[in-house]
This record gives structure tokens, sequence and C-alpha cells, in this order.
């Protein structure tokens, strides 16, 4: 049993960390700029389950500047994987489609520009790997209409669902977030779908095949 939660974690992003890393610089860039993107245990799990599930169609809800699009396509282009990754903010947008060229991609990813919420109950391809990083109050909304355009067998994993400890501690801040990530995570918890408390929070979903 782990007596120190945070030592552990210490211990397992040491060891991320002295992976070679082919997108370092962006990494830097994008931090150094304030962008959010994921984090080194997030990029490592994101990037474990792309290489053994291999989707065809990826599915991304927030592109941000396309630093974890870039990721994935970089990892799915060789067996033919498609990107196609959705933002709102119109800089963001054309940052993300700048990165998409710059890094060799952009002949895998579709960037759609626009709200999720009007683009993806519209979207009729169907895709093997949802990544959900976006407005955090409309997670539910996302999960629900994302879950129609996923395969059977195929995965939904959630980026920050624990937003900050809000679902855990009482942040006036974020107090409406988290309330209601607490409640989606509840509905959630009765299907096939895993919390890890790695990050700002996971979640991994696995649409059954009889579904």
């Amino acid at each position: 049993m782990i007596n120190d939660f945070n030592l552990a974690n210490h211990y397992t992003l040491e060891k991320i960390n002295q992976l070679e890393h082919p997108f370092e610089a962006f990494e830097k860039e994008s931090l150094d700029n304030n962008i959010p993107i994921i984090t080194r245990e997030i990029q490592h799990m994101l990037l474990f389950y792309i290489r053994n599930l291999k989707p065809k169609d990826i599915l991304e809800i927030g592109s941000a500047v396309g630093f974890s699009g870039t990721l994935m396509a970089s990892e799915s282009k060789s067996w033919g994987g498609k990107l196609t990754t959705i933002e709102m903010d119109e800089e963001r947008y054309l940052q993300a489609k700048a990165n998409f060229e710059k890094f060799g991609v952009a002949d895998r990813v579709e960037t759609l520009f626009g709200d999720a919420c009007d683009i993806v109950p519209k979207l009729e391809d169907e895709y093997d790997f949802i990544f959900i990083d976006a407005a955090k109050s409309k997670y539910e909304f996302f999960f629900l209409e994302g879950l129609k355009k996923l395969k059977n067998g195929g995965m939904i994993f959630i980026d920050n669902l624990m937003f900050k400890g809000s679902v855990y501690e009482d942040i006036k801040k974020y107090r409406t977030i988290g309330n209601n990530l607490n409640s989606f995570i509840e509905n959630l918890m009765t299907q096939n779908f895993l919390l890890l408390p790695i990050g700002d929070g996971i979640g991994i979903y696995i649409k059954d095949e009889e579904k």
C-alpha cells in the first residue's frame, strides 16, 4: 500500500520526465505563454492508449493550440489514423492549424472552428477514440453527445475531471463547476467507467460492445 501518494506521484513523474520527448520545445512554448496543455503524466497515459488501441478515427473536443492533437496525430499517423479537432477560440484555432502544419500532421487532421456544443451533434462520422478537454461546465453534454458518435468498443478519455480539486473541496470560485462535475462523475460510476486521481483527474469510459 502506498503511504504517501504525493511522493509516489513525484516518483512516477520523475520516470516519465526521463523519457525522450519529441515535442518538448512545443510544450515549453505553450507553458511559457500560459496555454493550458495536458501535463506530462496525462501525455504519457493518453499516448499509451493511442499506441495500444490504434484508433483510426479520433475526435478531440478542445484543440487549444494543437499540442495534444499533435501528439495523437503524430502517433496514429503510422497506421493511417485521422484526427478531427474542435476549437471555439479563433486565435487558438489558427495557432493549432499552424502547429499541425509545422509538425507535419496537417494532412491527418481536420480542424473545425466553432462551439463544440453546436458542432458535435452535427458530426456524421463515428469515432474509435474521443478526447475531451474543453469547457468543464459542458463536460456532461460533450460526453453524452460524444457517446452517440462513439463506435462499439471505443474509448472516451476525459481530462481535468476533478478540476482544481473542486469536486472534493468547497472552492467558492469553482463551486458550480465542482457540483456539476460531481453529479456527472456519480452518474458515470455506475457504468463502464474508470476514475483516476492522475494530473487534474481523468476519466476513462469504454463503450460496451453490446450497446
